[in-house]
């Protein structure tokens, strides 16, 4: 056998579904050939291998390189004055109505240069991949208007291109009523259907869509109008649902097959039924939990009884989750919403690549997967949802090139 990369002398966590946690392999070795693996088992099982590169990990652990699979990591500015108000007593949707939150963060956005854009977030980007990141969703939805949805597009994909992760894009163009059109409202709705996300798809930005489902963003129906139009396109779907309230997002990410329903803190026993009819994710966003304050977790107890697959992101965004690491999100899984850290490593891996529709390509060690990867200098998987701020990566590898 014919190889790129041989990696040796170390555990692979392979994270496929098994009756050994977390699908490990002791003394396992990985070939990788062609940007992809080719072959992953016990080193004692490990077939003749002609590899141009051999690398021995010195015992530690291998797991599938982390997805981020929700995130806004394109903004301009940054909303700790709200932080502030919000620990003096000020409710989200407090400072929203008054014309902060989400609205505040489009007019730094479409103040901001593509290159200020590609800058800023190429950050806040280092922080993810220094906890093991290796592809990552990001949405637009803080330029409400065509050209600057098209511009926080096209920086996710130059991050894509010259960011070392990969990149999904997704337009959010549903995600607040701008301020110029405060007074039509259903002529922004029509604009960012019939317009903005034609557009952004003509140009090949956009690789599913999503929108904010709730009180004070966008309704039910509102929403269906959006979906209906981005199934036409052929684009995939998911949806911020039941954050703050029942709004019945689930059951509408479930009646248009959705990949995700993130957030959820809200959702109902009826809505999380429909999930798991129409095998939508559960995307879990205990960064936002946390820095809301908030009290309602999602029903992780529920979704397990109903098998309902749980994935974990960063929320990476300006207002109300400025997480920038993974880990430290898989710890707060665990902490606020009990997951065990076997559950939240795999919600950052398997089930995340779930939640992008990459279930057949990444997020599992497996022979024909992509060679994503992520060596920790670790002596136990729990370890990686366990430390709060510890340098634990000793490297990543994206199509089997080592980073």
């Amino acid at each position: 056998m014919k190889a790129d990369c041989l990696l040796i002398d170390c555990h692979a966590a392979t994270m496929a579904e098994s009756d050994v946690p977390y699908g490990a392999i002791k003394d396992a070795a990985v070939v990788i050939a062609d940007g992809r693996i080719t072959w992953i088992g016990p080193r004692a099982d490990l077939p003749p291998v002609q590899a141009e590169t051999i690398e021995r990990l010195d015992g530690r652990w291998l797991t599938p390189g982390l997805i981020d699979c929700h995130t806004h990591l394109v903004f301009g500015g940054d909303r700790s004055g709200e932080f502030e108000q919000r620990l003096g007593g000020a409710t989200y949707e407090d400072i929203a109505r008054a014309g902060g939150g989400i609205v505040a963060s489009v007019q730094a956005t479409r103040a901001a240069s593509e290159e200020d854009l590609f800058l800023s977030a190429r950050v806040r980007l280092e922080g993810l991949k220094a906890t093991g990141v290796t592809t990552v969703e990001i949405k637009s939805g803080y330029g409400l208007d065509r050209e600057s949805e098209l511009k926080m597009l096209r920086v996710a994909k130059r991050i894509g291109r010259e960011g070392g992760v990969r990149v999904c894009t997704t337009y959010l163009g549903l995600h607040a009523v701008p301020p110029e059109y405060r007074s039509d409202r259903s002529a922004y709705i029509d604009k960012a259907i019939n317009d903005m996300l034609p557009a952004a798809h003509a140009e090949g930005l956009v690789d599913a869509v999503d929108a904010y489902c709730e009180p004070i963003a966008f309704s039910r129906e509102e929403v269906s109008r959006l979906f209906d139009r981005a199934q036409a396109l052929g684009l995939p779907l998911k949806l911020h649902a039941d954050q703050l309230s029942d709004g019945g997002g689930a059951e509408l990410a479930a009646r248009y097959r959705a990949l995700s329903a993130d957030h959820i803190e809200y959702v109902t026993g009826a809505g999380v039924a429909a999930m798991a009819k129409a095998g939508v994710v559960a995307v879990l966003l205990p960064g936002a939990f946390f820095m809301l304050r908030e009290t309602q977790a999602p029903p992780v107890d529920l979704l397990r009884a109903h098998g309902v697959r749980i994935a974990v992101a960063t929320d990476c965004n300006p207002g109300t989750s400025p997480v920038v690491s993974m880990t430290d999100a898989l710890n707060l899984a665990c902490v606020q919403f009990r997951l065990t850290p076997e559950e939240a490593l795999a919600g950052a891996t398997r089930e995340a690549a779930r939640a992008l529709g990459l279930q057949d390509q990444a997020g599992v060690l497996q022979a024909g997967r992509a060679a994503d990867l992520a060596a920790w200098d670790i002596s136990r998987p729990a370890e990686l949802a366990y430390w709060l701020g510890k340098p634990m990566l000793h490297a990543r590898w994206i199509s089997g090139i080592r980073s």
